[in-house]
């Protein structure tokens, strides 16, 4: 594993983290035994970050993790978590949920704690109700130990919420198809000027970099002199960064963790050739004529008040044109949406009502409504009973082999 020192503090972190927000799901809840295996092991071999949230997994998250992390491994780690800035309505909720969030982690003080998911506005709402002095006062009687921010707002507000407090580190989405998005790149070396450690999360934007390759895509990376993984380009390219202190990693699969363990270990900065940048280069342009909403699969929109499955269904839309296999689109969408694998429970882009409650929660500021409306149009139409009876049979047939498997 490397490691990188925060400026500010001196403390040698690991260049991978362990991000906490994409545990694998089982019966609605987080599947414990998984998620511990897992944690544990990413910790045994180098990891000492771990970000997590108030409200990520509805709320378990934190409990969970102050459970698995007793017994040894909290001393191990340097523990991330989040203030949830949009549902802060004074200066007493801010202490209020501070102290819930020790409690709930099992934990004395938090390391490195976020005010989280800012953008201009919701930043300037905060600091009216006090923000930097709760942040002081918690600095002081030891609750937290450095306090950053996590962004997903313009490059403007990002370098003024940079000045506005003595931050210790932030937090920013980066990727190579994210260099002028949001932060960005000028955003990153902005921080980097005034010695802040930087967080990035979204490196494989969501997994889009690699879930599904296109065959333009596959090309590209199949030139490279040396071959690599998808997954492996995309971190390189970040970790390549100097300025880039640790990349945070939604890792819910062992060989993905053991995977990403192999390559920290080797993704020094400035070890990306020119070659192997042009090629990287090449592969964003491409993407950028083949990908169509833009969303990373944060979830933050949901719930809708309407029911819709909006992660969902931008993930058919997109998978669609990243694939180039129409048909395999209107099965998933007649599964997912359609309530055939979430059972009974309909998602569908057409059940959207305008309410625009979404394009609050957005970090990528997407035009939700609309995007759901296209995808409506597209996978709604007089064929779609007859994909939901191909689903049905699909699914049907793999639950009964799976049973089998289990006698």
């Amino acid at each position: 594993m490397l490691y990188r020192r925060i400026p500010k503090t001196g403390d040698k972190i690991s260049i991978l983290g362990f991000g906490c927000m994409r545990f694998s799901v089982k019966d609605g809840k987080i599947d414990r035994d998984k998620a511990k295996r897992q944690v544990h092991y990413a910790i045994d071999h180098g990891v000492n970050y771990i970000d997590t949230a108030w409200t990520y997994h509805l709320g378990e998250n934190e409990p969970f993790l102050g459970r698995i992390l007793a017994g040894g491994y909290r001393e191990k780690v340097k523990l991330a978590t989040k203030l949830p800035s949009w549902i802060i309505k004074s200066r007493k909720d801010m202490d209020r949920i501070l102290n819930a969030q020790l409690d709930r982690l099992r934990t004395d003080h938090i390391d490195y704690y976020l005010v989280h998911s800012l953008i201009g506005t919701l930043w300037d709402r905060l600091e009216s109700l006090g923000v930097t002095d709760f942040l002081d006062r918690a600095k002081a009687d030891g609750r937290i130990k450095n306090a950053g921010f996590s962004f997903h707002g313009s490059v403007g507000d990002f370098k003024r919420i940079v000045d506005a407090y003595p931050w210790g580190f932030c937090q920013i989405q980066y990727n190579f198809l994210d260099r002028k998005n949001q932060a960005g790149i000028e955003g990153l070396k902005y921080a980097a000027s005034k010695n802040l450690g930087v967080i990035v999360m979204e490196p494989l934007r969501g997994g889009k970099l690699t879930r599904f390759i296109p065959p333009e895509i596959k090309e590209i990376w199949n030139e490279a002199e040396i071959k690599r993984t998808p997954a492996e380009w995309g971190l390189r390219w970040v970790w390549n960064h100097p300025e880039v202190t640790v990349v945070l990693s939604g890792m819910n699969e062992e060989s993905h963790i053991k995977e990403n363990l192999r390559i920290a270990a080797e993704a020094y900065p400035n070890s990306l050739t020119e070659a192997e940048l042009q090629l990287v280069k090449r592969v964003e342009q491409k993407y950028r004529k083949l990908m169509n909403t833009g969303c990373t699969g944060c979830r933050y929109c949901l719930p809708c008040p309407s029911g819709v499955d909006i992660p969902g269904c931008f993930e058919i839309y997109d998978n669609v044109y990243l694939s180039g296999d129409e048909d395999e689109g209107k099965l998933m969408y007649a599964a997912k949406p359609g309530g055939i694998i979430r059972d009974g429970v309909l998602g569908y882009a057409s059940q959207c009502v305008q309410c625009e409650q979404c394009l609050e929660k957005c970090p990528q500021h997407l035009d939700i409504p609309a995007l759901l409306k296209t995808i409506a149009q597209k996978f709604e139409g007089a064929d779609l009973e007859t994909w939901k009876d191909a689903a049905r049979e699909k699914f049907s047939k793999e639950q009964e082999a799976k049973s089998h498997l289990n006698l």
